[in-house]
């Protein structure tokens, strides 16, 4: 059976990696919309999961901003989350090589959407990766200054899309055995 050509900027399950960055503790109490953006968050990981597919996780400088919050530690499992101390996660050596070597498309959530979110990502795009940026899964502490990332990411050439959006293109078909797990994360 032939497969419908899809177009090149859905996600495609056998090339896509999970991106989360820097979703720790000290930054609960200075988002305003740190709950949205954690549940977000929380929903693509929860896909990925279902789906088998790999998650790559950063924390900034935790001795200074804590690290990864519990909700995420928890269903993160054995997941390792390196440290970094460059804005962009590809300053990392760990995370460049996975996110550069095994994936032709990054979902991109977490904190701050104005500087490590919109420095990974630029550096995504300067790497040749489709990179998604779900606009219900990223923050920063001033909201303007996330608006003006997603706008200028856009521009750039990242696709803005939402949790919801990346899940349903990752999934592919209500026929998938994974299809009932996935809706569910989403009810």
């Amino acid at each position: 059976m032939t497969r419908t050509p899809r177009h090149p900027y859905l996600l495609d399950p056998d090339k896509t990696v999970l991106l989360i960055v820097d979703v720790q503790e000290r930054f609960r109490a200075a988002i305003p919309s740190f709950d949205e953006m954690l549940a977000g968050c929380l929903r693509l990981t929860r896909t990925f999961q279902a789906l088998g597919l790999p998650i790559v996780v950063t924390e900034q400088y935790p001795k200074g901003l804590g690290h990864t919050v519990e909700e995420l530690r928890t269903i993160l499992d054995e997941t390792p989350i390196p440290e970094k101390t460059t804005f962009s996660a590809l300053g990392c050596h760990d995370v460049r090589d996975r996110l550069t070597l095994e994936a032709d498309a990054v979902v991109v959530c977490g904190i701050e959407a104005h500087v490590c979110v919109q420095q990974s990502v630029h550096d995504l795009l300067a790497a040749k990766r489709l990179v998604h940026v779900a606009r219900d899964a990223v923050a920063s502490r001033d909201p303007a200054n996330a608006q003006a990332a997603l706008v200028r990411l856009g521009m750039a050439g990242a696709v803005l899309t939402t949790t919801e959006m990346a899940a349903f293109e990752l999934l592919g078909d209500a026929k998938d055995p994974k299809f009932k797990d996935v809706q569910a994360i989403f009810k």
